[in-house]
């Protein structure tokens, strides 16, 4: 393959030790992760794994709020604690002992309840990137939903129950520049190739080159000479079904070269451009999630408020109306393809020239437009905004609902629920099973089966039967799910809470580094089956 590998420089000991998350998020997410602040209210078996997952990668740093000491039931949950922790403040042991996982994080604790520091200094949770709460009691979640909601500050609520876990995240906007698709077509603009590009392409002569040269050629340089002449016979159209593409590709074999007996020789770089002729010789558009952040109504009508993804967005919007023609600048990069160096990074250099022209073009406006706000013209770097341009074709944005809605029942989706309760390989059942657990809670003041009272089921079984009366939604078939909630007495298993951590810090990566989509809504997680369900409770489309 012609890719030349980059050079490989002495790497610092910050590089060697985080080598596999910077392949993933970068230094600029690096950079992003490093300097956040995350609060973890309730160090509970689940909350330490969740800030084990988020201290190892290096967050900048922690606090812990939790007024509990420690019993020998956490010392069963939660892998960080000895018996000698028992009687001592939660808040405080685990603090110490995470740390000792990364001494480039910082860590404090507040041995505090929730439902006091709430009372007295609600402003204390401002301060944070992400705030992140471990079976948090129903009262308590609602009050904290309402304050961040506010204070638009992401807001995860997460529980370990038995051998069920649920993440919900509560996210008022959330911009992601770098979504990471799992599948993204090259971006070579065959269809309406720029002047250089055309120049390059043209400039090369296939039928003088020898076997040898003619092998290694970049796949781009076929595809591209194929076309124009495939477009001169058909009104400058594009090959647009499937017997069209099936003629266009017996034309770009005819390309190969012939052996001295007339037979074809099999020259791979014409192999990937056949395969190529799918996504390489399509239209070039604005796809449609991209059109519709472009035309949203944070992009059109800025205010000296608005967030650097916003004024970016404007930017590259004007530029799609003026320069570009219609499209988004270049993405500049060029896939892997059977070529000699020399061709290849020719090539490369052509898109790489391009696509630091579009950038070029975006960031003179989005200078003008910080001046035009009464920003700092250097608040958004050029570095910036040449990755905005970059990952232009599949920019992402997430808005949601507070948790608290969901106590609406005009808010929530009924249809959903009443769905879930009917159809037994749903894990929407789950989530109903964690608000009967809330109610119940709220009213007898512990969890069912903590005690081994076996009436506890039937108490359980009604406060189910009233949220699904209040729901509109018939009755549980069976009562098997009410008897398993009871056989798990409210206990937090060490295992369940591991997995779901890990997820849960995923999801706090993604939040703090603006990169790969987060979990739309509710995640919930069954031990027993090792299945997993998203699903969006409110009802409400939040992702483009």
């Amino acid at each position: 393959m012609a890719s030349p590998g980059p050079k490989s420089p002495e790497q610092s000991e910050k590089s060697k030790k985080y080598d596999r998350q910077l392949r993933l998020w970068g230094d600029h997410g690096q950079s992003a992760l490093e300097s956040c602040h995350i609060c973890l209210i309730n160090a509970t078996g689940l909350g330490t794994e969740i800030l084990k997952s988020l201290v190892l990668p290096g967050i900048g740093g922690f606090t812990i709020v939790d007024g509990k000491k420690i019993t020998e039931e956490d010392i069963g949950a939660n892998f960080f604690l000895d018996i000698d922790s028992i009687g001592k403040p939660r808040a405080q042991v685990s603090t110490q002992l995470l740390l000792e996982l990364n001494p480039e994080v910082k860590g404090d604790y507040v041995d505090e309840p929730i439902e006091q520091l709430l009372q007295n200094n609600p402003n204390f949770f401002k301060n944070f990137t992400v705030v992140v709460a471990a079976s948090l009691p129903e009262r308590m979640l609602i009050a904290l939903s309402d304050l961040l909601w506010e204070a638009d500050i992401p807001f995860i609520a997460t529980r370990s129950y038995g051998l069920i876990g649920s993440a919900r995240l509560q996210i008022k906007e959330h911009t992601i520049i770098e979504t990471h698709p799992d599948t993204q077509n090259p971006d070579l603009r065959l269809d309406q190739p720029f002047p250089v590009l055309v120049k390059h392409l043209e400039d090369v002569d296939l039928t003088k080159m020898d076997l040898k040269d003619h092998t290694h050629v970049p796949y781009v340089v076929p595809l591209y000479q194929a076309l124009q002449e495939w477009k001169s016979s058909h009104n400058g159209d594009l090959p647009k079904n499937y017997k069209e593409k099936e003629e266009f590709r017996n034309l770009l074999r005819k390309g190969i070269k012939m052996n001295e007996d007339g037979v074809q020789e099999y020259e791979e770089n014409f192999e990937e451009a056949l395969k190529a002729v799918n996504f390489a010789i399509a239209p070039t558009v604005v796809p449609n999630n991209v059109k519709e952040i472009l035309n949203d109504y944070n992009c059109i009508n800025l205010t000296s408020k608005s967030k650097p993804f916003w004024i970016m967005a404007k930017a590259v919007r004007d530029f799609v109306d003026n320069e570009g023609e219609g499209l988004l600048p270049l993405r500049g990069s060029l896939p892997d393809m059977t070529a000699d160096s020399q061709r290849y990074i020719a090539l490369q250099q052509v898109y790489l020239q391009e696509a630091a022209r579009c950038s070029e073009i975006v960031h003179r406006r989005v200078r003008q437009l910080l001046h035009q706000l009464g920003q700092p013209v250097d608040a958004i770097s050029e570095a910036d905004t040449k990755l905005f341009c970059k990952h232009a074709s599949s920019l992402g944005v997430v808005r949601g609902r507070k948790i608290s809605d969901e106590y609406d029942t005009k808010l929530i989706n009924t249809s959903l629920l009443a769905q879930g309760v009917e159809n037994s390989e749903s894990l929407i059942i789950y989530y109903v099973m964690f608000r009967g657990i809330d109610r119940f809670y709220a009213e007898y003041n512990h969890y069912p089966g903590e005690f081994g009272d076996e009436h506890d089921i039937v108490k359980l079984k009604g406060s189910i039967a009233k949220l699904l009366s209040e729901w509109g939604c018939g009755p549980l078939a069976k009562d098997d799910y009410i008897h398993e909630i009871y056989r798990y007495g409210g206990a937090e298993l060490h295992s369940v809470s591991a997995f779901l951590g890990g997820c849960v810090a995923h999801e706090v990566i993604k939040l703090v580094t603006g990169q790969y989509k987060p979990v739309n809504n509710t995640f919930i997680y069954d031990a027993i089956t090792t299945n997993t369900e998203t699903i969006d409770i409110t009802n409400l489309h939040g992702i483009f």
